[in-house]
């Protein structure tokens, strides 16, 4: 089994508050949750109106596919007409027994 993370941070230029950053949250986390089958949570910067920071999780069979998946992830958050892409950390590790 492999599982793989994916940290990114985005920032939300237009946000004037907490409550407009929420409902950006909202729908980046539902719609990654539909698309790409992962587990997502706001991880940080929770009281910064303008900065996102996402924690991402994705558990397969092989290390390819895990981490191609993460990447789908980080490509369709590029494409974001909202929240500008700033960076993000991604790792694969192998977990458990055979």
């Amino acid at each position: 089994m492999h599982v793989g993370t994916l940290m990114v941070r985005l920032h939300v230029r237009e946000s004037r508050s907490l409550k407009d950053k929420r409902q950006v949250v909202k729908s980046i986390v539902d719609r990654l949750k539909n698309a790409f089958n992962v587990a997502v949570a706001e991880v940080g910067a929770r009281d910064h109106r303008q900065m996102i920071v996402l924690g991402v999780a994705a558990v397969g069979e092989d290390a390819a596919g895990v981490k191609a998946t993460l990447h789908a992830v980080a490509d369709a958050l590029r494409k974001h007409p909202v929240a500008e892409f700033c960076d993000c950390e991604l790792s694969v590790d192998r977990s458990g027994g055979d």
